[in-house]
């Protein structure tokens, strides 16, 4: 039987494919940069170049909320999915919809994982500052207490040192480029490795 690890996150889902009998993993993100560019591939790279026998393929949809990604979780993530990285909330930011809202939808999403015993590591995300203090400080907890919640590993911010660099992201300001997806994968390899070797390997 094939081994599944997925990851679901903020506008791009992912799911890792194992090839030969390897393993699967799963991404719900955010589609960030050219097919070959994004994080998935990179992420796929670096875990191969790591020893790891997985394919990491695209299974997002551009521009997801939580909302979005809690209604289609039970068909997006099979039974027999052996991790979930969940990153989902940047959107709900950006919209300016209510924290609460957004830490519902993660909460049951967590939630629903738990039932079907899948794993879960949890990619945290930050307010943008203009959202003004009261907003940032209720988004930035969602993470840290939901992966208190529910025991989940959680890498606080999937933007770790790409955020404030504009060298590192496209023209937008919010989406890495290509040396930002570099610097993502770099950042957050070691809890994906972590994980997948907690919840028994690509065996």
């Amino acid at each position: 039987m094939t081994n599944t690890f997925r990851y679901m996150g903020f506008d791009l889902a992912i799911f890792v494919q194992g090839q030969s009998g390897g393993s699967i993993y799963s991404e719900l993100g955010r589609a960030i940069t050219r097919p070959g560019q994004g994080f998935t591939d990179r992420l796929q790279a670096a875990l191969k170049a790591k020893g790891l026998d997985v394919a990491v393929a695209n299974a997002g949809v551009s521009g997801d909320t939580s909302s979005g990604g809690l209604a289609r979780l039970d068909w997006s993530v099979p039974d027999g999915t052996r991790l979930v990285i969940l990153e989902l909330g940047a959107n709900d930011m950006l919209r300016g919809v209510s924290p609460e809202i957004a830490e519902k939808n993660l909460d049951a999403m967590l939630g629903k994982l738990k039932q079907r015993n899948i794993p879960a590591l949890l990619a945290g995300m930050r307010a943008a500052p203009n959202l003004g203090a009261d907003y940032q400080k209720a988004f930035d907890a969602i993470y840290p207490r939901l992966a208190e919640k529910y025991g989940v590993p959680l890498y606080p911010f999937f933007l770790d040192g790409v955020a404030g660099h504009p060298d590192l992201q496209l023209e937008d300001g919010l989406h890495p480029n290509p040396k930002g997806v570099d610097v993502m994968v770099e950042r957050i390899l070691p809890l994906v490795e972590k994980a997948i070797a907690d919840n028994g390997g690509p065996s």
